[in-house]
């Protein structure tokens, strides 16, 4: 009879349903999918959008250069707000999937723009009439759809990378895990050059040729089809819970230094706060005012655990050290902002190139916006050169593995990027020169008998100051600053930009303000003939120049810095056991060992 029944009940229990495991590769296609097509959409708007406004809108060269000078501080600063959010309120899913609805719509409203006629200025007529301005609701929406664009690159740009390495957190031993992750992380970047490439020559061909309605429309559907990949594999994707900022950190421990500001400093190493097990157990002497922030005031104030009791009375003695590292570096990543300045100078050189022959062969010229693709081709063949070429050589020659410290290749990319405003003001000075010659004085449409191909070599030095500064940078942020801070690390750089972008429109606009008077043109005037702009570009030298001697005062300031392989530093574990997950293992260029040149 039991026997019976345990039969019957075997068959009447339902036979569990293994479910499929989440994340994994199956994931990849879709993350990558959305970042690339992203990157198409934005960076193809960007180039020729200086033709756009001056043709269409009818600005002037400074109010147009200014705008978007604010447009790209928006999109620089942003990616740190949208790492904030997704980290401790909405998570990375829900980050990237709205971020990609926000940057859709700005590409959609920034194609109606082209698309209805009364949504811009009406064309000029030829009776001699003046023409009409921009008026407030076109400004606006125009406005309206480069702050939606910048809203959805905040979203998607610092959470990709992230939420793709998310992926393989599935709780599997398997050991080919990080093999695997790491050729994500490769995979993503190569992905990230040629979607750049694409947009820039691609999307700039279609605007050349076939006008801003099918020019920004193709953007809109890329972006379309960017949000739709995403969400199509929403099943599938592994969404960790948000957890606490470390920005958070720093305001505490501003807040309780400030509440403890009439506390005496402690005899005993003791009463100062820090995790159990590991850590500095007393905070340094730099920047010692901050010390106030770790002193516990009463054992009540501490849990049996271990923990404050109120995290907002006394902070470990590892927070504080974490904000006075951040301080520390701060000078020496003001030194960026100058070379960040000189790369965000794009509408110049797509006047430039405008005004020069062009033509690759009789019957093709590259579009003047597509000229921007040679800094990011500069940038490449020079790491490649760099990693494959250059140290395997000096290390052939030596004897022993040899690399430059960062912060050396830090101080020659601000070097090579001074050599290329030189070379700019030089190439300007001449192609002026043969304008003025030609009688193209009063006509800035003209074309000027030389070669466009001479931008080359300003643009190559461009790339190349940019990987020497800002790979060299990330580097030392990386292993400057405690492993917890890794996120902080990837967000100073830009950062850096978003300041430089202010910085610049503040400079752009007082050199229009002080060199142009009564019957004297601005050095930076809509006509490229009339202007001056090889003394714009030598001026920006002279202020690199000048960095470059603020930068040698900061490495004198700062001190030794460490040298570690950054590629094992971003491996080795967190202290936190969720930094361990949102570490990646970047591979990063010339970490060979820890000996220099």
């Amino acid at each position: 009879m039991k026997d019976s029944e345990k039969q019957t009940s075997s068959r009447s229990s339902p036979i569990p349903i293994k479910s499929r495991k989440k994340g994994g590769l199956i994931t990849m296609p879709f993350i990558i999918a959305n970042e690339a097509l992203e990157n198409v959409a934005s960076y193809g708007v960007l180039p020729n959008m200086t033709n756009y406004l001056m043709r269409e809108y009818r600005m002037g060269f400074t109010t147009t250069q200014n705008l978007l000078f604010f447009w790209s501080a928006a999109t620089n600063f942003l990616p740190i707000v949208g790492a904030v959010v997704a980290d401790s309120y909405l998570g990375r899913f829900l980050t990237i999937g709205l971020g990609s609805i926000f940057s859709f719509q700005g590409s959609a409203v920034l194609w109606l723009t082209a698309m209805i006629p009364k949504a811009r200025p009406p064309p000029c007529n030829q009776t001699g009439q003046a023409c009409k301005s921009t008026t407030g609701p076109q400004y606006m929406l125009l406005v309206f759809s480069f702050l939606l664009l910048s809203i959805g690159t905040g979203g998607i740009s610092p959470c990709s990378l992230a939420f793709g390495a998310n992926q393989f957190d599935n709780g599997d031993n398997n050991p080919n895990k990080q093999r695997v992750l790491e050729s994500f992380v490769s995979w993503y970047y190569t992905s990230f050059v040629v979607s750049v490439l694409i947009a820039i020559t691609g999307i700039v061909y279609l605007q050349d040729r076939l006008g801003w309605k099918i020019g920004f429309g193709v953007p809109a559907i890329l972006m379309f089809l960017s949000a739709l990949f995403f969400f199509l594999a929403s099943p599938f994707y592994i969404k960790q819970k948000v957890r606490s900022n470390v920005f958070t950190s720093f305001i505490r421990v501003i807040v309780v230094a400030f509440k403890n500001r009439r506390l005496h400093y402690p005899n005993q190493n003791s009463d100062y706060h820090h995790k159990n097990g590991s850590g500095p157990q007393v905070p340094t002497e730099k920047l010692r005012f901050l010390n106030k922030a770790c002193i516990i005031k009463s054992p009540e104030d501490v849990k049996p655990n271990g923990v404050a009791a109120n995290p907002w009375n006394f902070c470990t003695v590892e927070q504080v050290e974490e904000l006075k590292a951040l301080i520390r570096v701060m000078p020496l990543w003001s030194t960026g902002i100058m070379i960040s300045i000189n790369l965000s100078q794009s509408s110049f050189p797509l006047l430039q190139a405008q005004s020069m022959n062009r033509h690759l062969t009789k019957g093709f010229q590259i579009p003047a916006g597509s000229f921007g693709m040679l800094l990011m081709i500069a940038l490449t063949i020079w790491v490649l050169l760099y990693d494959r070429v250059m140290l395997p050589l000096a290390s052939k020659i030596k004897g022993r593995p040899v690399r430059l410290k960062p912060i050396v290749r830090m101080g020659l990319g601000i070097f090579v990027s001074c050599m290329s405003m030189v070379v700019s003001g030089i190439i300007e000075h001449i192609r002026r020169k043969r304008a003025i010659s030609e009688g193209l004085l009063n006509n800035s449409q003209g074309l000027v008998e030389m070669s466009a191909f001479w931008l080359i070599i300003p643009n190559s030095l461009n790339g190349i100051a940019e990987a020497l500064n800002a790979i060299g940078a990330t580097e030392f942020y990386y292993s400057d600053l405690p492993k917890s801070m890794s996120s902080i690390a990837s967000a100073l750089y830009g950062l850096g930009m978003a300041v430089a972008n202010l910085l610049a429109s503040v400079v752009l606009s007082a050199v229009d303000k002080y060199t142009k008077g009564e019957g004297k043109e601005s050095w930076i005037s809509s006509n490229i003939n009339k202007g001056h702009y090889e003394y714009y570009y030598w001026l920006l030298a002279l202020m690199t120049g000048f960095n470059l001697l603020y930068f040698v005062v900061c490495c004198w300031q700062y001190g030794p810095s460490v040298d570690v392989d950054i590629t094992m530093r971003m491996m080795e574990p967190s202290d936190d056991e969720d930094e361990d997950k949102d570490d990646l293992p970047k591979k990063n260029k010339s970490t060979a060992d820890s000996n220099s040149w």
